[in-house]
């Protein structure tokens, strides 16, 4: 079964191909994504890397985080289960601005 790890304090010239390159000694690597920005598709600095079984991804966590790369000191660690995003605000019962902060009578 495969793992998914966290690898965070990265490089921001850190490429997908490199990522996968720094995992690859220690077992296979399932996939590995680095996350950017939507507007400027910069690198955020952190990334994922799914490993192809629970032993290799252990290895992995264990010979990696805090080492060196790209001059980084770099985090690796188990991934947490991703959890549902969506836009706070208006559309989800949001507060608007021009009634933030109001009391009506119904509301206490």
């Amino acid at each position: 079964m495969t793992k998914k790890l966290y690898v965070g304090n990265l490089s921001y010239q850190m490429t997908e191909e490199g990522l996968r390159d720094v995992f690859a000694p220690l077992g296979e690597v399932v996939s590995a994504k680095i996350i950017t920005d939507a507007a400027t598709g910069r690198s955020k600095g952190f990334g994922f890397v799914e490993m192809a079984s629970d032993e290799e991804a252990d290895k992995a966590i264990a010979s990696l985080n805090g080492t060196n790369v790209m001059d980084r000191a770099i985090n690796v660690s188990e991934a947490r289960p991703q959890t549902e995003r969506g836009r706070s605000g208006a559309g989800r019962g949001g507060q608007r601005g021009f009634d933030r902060g109001r009391k009506t009578s119904n509301w206490r």
